[in-house]
């Protein structure tokens, strides 16, 4: 594994096989979660994660971390290879498995149905069993002729087990008579290009607000949604009385990118570095870059605009050739239709951005009906126990091949 992400995720994966299998034994390329569960570490990748031309510079990382797993599968005993996402890194890693005699469970399919459908080819031959994290992704690989079983998305248990402080929540919303949660998102240079536009859409919120606009007064309801209820929406600003603006800061590592930016944006911005989730949660509205933070908002059925600012230049040279999904936007795909607004992979302006902002905090029935489809959206992934369910597939997986 090649990201924190996988860390967290393998470690939970540790815990579920071992609960089912109490002698079971790990050895892996690893993180510290993963360590800290027992698992024996013969390589950390998780130090030097990084992601498209950052990911070429650790080209020879990724070739010694193979070296040394082969040699361990090809010199010891292995029941069962289990690789966790990052199909860069891991396909290569499953034929060397194959080739070991060792059968392959690729954990967090790859997202083969939005881009590069020409790999499936890969999948075929080199994982005997495939474990998806979106309900439509089995059926999407079981027609192409691969072993798949949608697990849940671990991500989901994470969000079920986190405890909201309440207290804090109620403090973050009365700062204003609306909040807008800002996301830019946990990496440098995701974060040096979202969060620029998020800030202009901010400004655009502002100017809009105190120009005199007559909208309803403020006060607070509830939400009703298929799966309880959330925090509700506000019904409203009341021109003059003001917004409230909230930054998460994801990591220490840009922190000083959001404090630099935030501090020449002259609006008046609060930066959340351990209230995430209750920011969130205090939100009427959140702007969040792209990725699995989508899922979070959307598990708290908050109304979100989805936004991210990729390099044009690979995107008309490489990129718009090889996708293959209508949408974006994890919300979005896994509706199949535009449940929150999306403007990605890049954008030319922000005015369309806080033209749908303006129009969703202008409208209390708006953000509701958001907040309904949002709660249809994450109900399937709800209490899924997406790690022991993986952990019952490897078992199966390892019994089905000692026979």
């Amino acid at each position: 594994m090649a990201e924190q992400s996988a860390d967290v995720h393998g470690a939970s994966l540790i815990r579920a096989i071992r609960e089912a299998c109490p002698g079971a034994s790990f050895v892996g390329a690893t993180g510290p979660r993963m360590v800290a569960e027992g698992c024996e570490s013969v390589f950390d990748m998780t130090s030097h994660q990084a992601m498209l031309a950052g990911a070429l510079g650790n080209a020879g990382r990724a070739y010694r971390m193979l070296d040394v797993c082969e040699r361990r599968l090809r010199m010891e005993h292995f029941d069962a290879c289990v690789v966790i996402d990052s199909p860069m890194l891991h396909m290569p890693l499953a034929g060397r498995s194959q080739q070991a005699g060792v059968p392959v469970l690729y954990y967090i399919a790859p997202q083969m149905w939005a881009w590069g459908k020409y790999r499936i080819c890969k999948i075929r031959h080199r994982v005997d069993r495939l474990a998806c994290i979106m309900p439509f992704e089995e059926a999407f690989f079981r027609d192409q002729g691969i072993d798949a079983r949608f697990v849940g998305h671990p991500l989901a248990d994470q969000f079920a087990a986190k405890t909201i402080d309440s207290e804090k929540v109620r403090a973050i919303r009365g700062l204003g008579d609306l909040t807008v949660a800002l996301l830019p998102g946990s990496r440098k240079q995701v974060v040096s290009s979202v969060l620029p536009g998020q800030l202009e859409v901010a400004q655009r919120i502002v100017e809009w607000s105190g120009s005199g606009r007559n909208v309803e007064a403020s006060k607070r309801r509830n939400v009703q949604t298929g799966s309880g209820s959330r925090s509700g929406a506000r019904s409203g600003f009341r021109s003059g009385s003001g917004f409230s603006f909230g930054v998460s800061v994801a990591n220490d590592r840009v922190r000083g990118v959001i404090e630099s930016m935030v501090a020449n944006c002259g609006l008046n911005c609060r930066l959340y570095d351990n209230d995430h989730s209750e920011l969130i949660e205090a939100a009427d509205l959140v702007l969040v870059a792209s990725g699995t933070t989508t899922l979070e908002v959307a598990f708290h059925h908050k109304p979100m605009i989805v936004m991210y600012q990729a390099s044009r230049l690979f995107y008309h040279a490489i990129a718009r050739w090889m996708l293959s999904t209508e949408h974006y936007s994890l919300p979005n795909i896994l509706a199949g239709r535009e449940v929150v607004p999306e403007f990605m992979p890049f954008y030319a302006s922000t005015e369309p951005i806080a033209a749908r902002a303006i129009q969703l905090l202008r409208s209390v029935e708006a953000r509701e009906a958001m907040s309904r489809d949002l709660a249809e959206v994450v109900r399937p992934l709800r209490d899924s126990n997406a790690s022991a369910n993986t952990a019952a597939m490897l078992l199966e997986m390892i019994e089905h091949a000692g026979h």
